[in-house]
């Protein structure tokens, strides 16, 4: 087939709907090997987590009583602790398969997860070639990491569905622009995919942040685009925050407060929050185990102190005085104010013993924490993988699935590194970029809150992958 090029002497890709049929075989063989992946996560590893709960009450409580949220014992009383987006969804799917039925929810997640393999495809087709796009759908299909999270009622499902969407038309939406064409539709769609984002989760808007400097770098480096480019922000700030506007609107009349989003403690406004804890976490968490173990045991439960590292202490006299909190926690299991007071002065003196380790290495630790860690968190498998001799069966498997995420992370370094590089891949590494940087600044490392990124690593995976083969085979033509 003649490959078309366009104004820039690119080599222009077919059409989406033409790949599809000309590798329908292919399409058709891994999208059900996509289905097959997940339907053994959904009837193998389901998973039900609290914050399902809290999202399927909120769900239930809008549907039943007309109110955003939480059950308690006079009724339920508004909440403003989880964006709209998630909790919607889920009523939609209570009001199409009953009350409650997650497992009908799972199945629609997995339908959405398989779609969701067909834009990364097509991202891949329009930023690299054919060959890469599908490459990126295999990538995609066959990727356990996203995979597991369609078999739990969760926002990850959505929303890494919802970055592939963004991305693929806002790529559509800059080829355009460098043809000499016009695709409102492109920025539209984009503006609607970022926003639905924003409303599942407030970190959402990184994905915005990221196009609109890459929207401003493209108009200072195009003078002659500027107002075309103006007009495409535009439209995308506008769609994408308008949703959040009766939100906004709604917590103002609801809490007299300001909140367009959601707050980052996940906390109602009569509601403690526990910051000079949080604060103290910070200092000295860098894994997965430290949330498991430490974080979401306070408060409520006991949290084992000999789990905690050498790094929680800088001295033996803190040692002695972080002891001593928590034997004082221990009686009430609550963190009150006094209680939080001594965290925070803790967390104050190690901080100014090492400004460095709070504000540099630690988050940078704990965002490749979230990249390179075994992605079991959603599996029956002991956190602690690295402990060969306590659980030889689960450091085993946990380690397998590390190198499996290790190929997946190396493969897009090296599509960065080594090539063909994707179009419009700054506007990539910037999204990434600033997701892990946010991250690291929070207390509670988690591997999921990575996956949002993946659709950029199938891509930057895929582009390498396609571009090893075309070497190979040049490298065979010459000799």
């Amino acid at each position: 087939m003649e490959q078309e090029r366009n104004s820039l002497g690119r080599t222009k890709p077919p059409p989406f709907w033409r790949m599809l049929r000309e590798s329908r075989k292919y399409f058709l063989l891994v999208s059900l090997a996509t289905l097959a992946l997940r339907l053994f996560f959904y009837f193998r590893f389901p998973h039900i987590t609290g914050d399902s709960l809290i999202y399927g009450d909120i769900a239930r409580n809008w549907l039943d009583h007309g109110i955003y949220g939480l059950s308690h014992a006079e009724g339920p009383l508004p909440t403003w602790i989880r964006l709209p987006g998630y909790p919607a969804f889920l009523a939609a799917c209570f009001v199409v398969f009953g009350r409650e039925h997650y497992h009908a929810v799972l199945l629609v997640q997995i339908v959405i997860d398989v779609i969701g393999c067909f834009f990364v495809a097509d991202l891949a087709r329009r930023a690299v070639s054919g060959r890469a796009a599908r490459l990126a759908f295999l990538l995609a299909a066959l990727c356990p990491f996203t995979a597991n999270y369609t078999a739990a009622p969760l926002a990850e499902t959505l929303s890494i569905f919802f970055v592939a969407v963004a991305s693929d038309c806002a790529v559509a939406g800059f080829t355009a622009l460098d043809e000499g064409r016009r695709r409102w539709s492109a920025w539209t769609g984009c503006a609607v995919a970022v926003s639905a984002g924003m409303l599942l989760r407030p970190d959402g808007g990184i994905l915005l942040v990221a196009i609109g400097l890459f929207l401003l770098w493209r108009m200072w480096r195009q003078p002659a685009e500027r107002v075309r480019l103006f007009w495409a922000g535009a439209l995308i700030l506008a769609v994408s925050v308008a949703p959040l506007v009766p939100w906004t609107i709604r917590n103002w009349h609801r809490f007299h407060k300001f909140e367009p989003l959601a707050p980052r403690y996940a906390s109602d406004p009569d509601e403690f929050v526990p910051s000079g804890f949080d604060k103290w976490m910070r200092t000295w968490a860098l894994d997965y185990t430290a949330t498991e173990e430490v974080y979401w045991q306070v408060p409520g439960d006991d949290a084992d102190l000999s789990l905690l590292p050498s790094r929680a202490f800088d001295s033996e006299q803190q040692r002695q005085q972080t002891y001593a909190i928590f034997d004082d926690y221990k009686k009430v299991h609550v963190v009150g104010p006094e209680l939080n007071a001594r965290f925070e002065a803790l967390a104050n003196d190690r901080i100014r013993s090492h400004p460095l380790r709070y504000y540099m290495w630690l988050p940078l630790l704990r965002s490749a924490d979230m990249w390179l860690r075994p992605r079991t968190e959603m599996l029956p498998l002991n956190s602690r993988w690295w402990e060969l001799s306590e659980d030889p069966h689960d450091s085993v498997i946990a380690t397998a699935w590390g190198l499996l995420n290790f190929l997946y992370v190396f493969a897009a370094v090296m599509g960065v590194v080594r090539g063909p590089r994707p179009r419009y891949l700054a506007l990539m590494l910037l999204f990434v970029v600033l997701r892990s940087a946010f991250l690291g600044t929070l207390e509670n490392p988690e591997p999921r809150y990575t996956l949002e990124c993946y659709p950029v690593v199938f891509v930057l995976g895929a582009a390498w992958i396609s571009g090893r083969r075309k070497r190979a085979r040049v490298t065979l033509m010459d000799d």
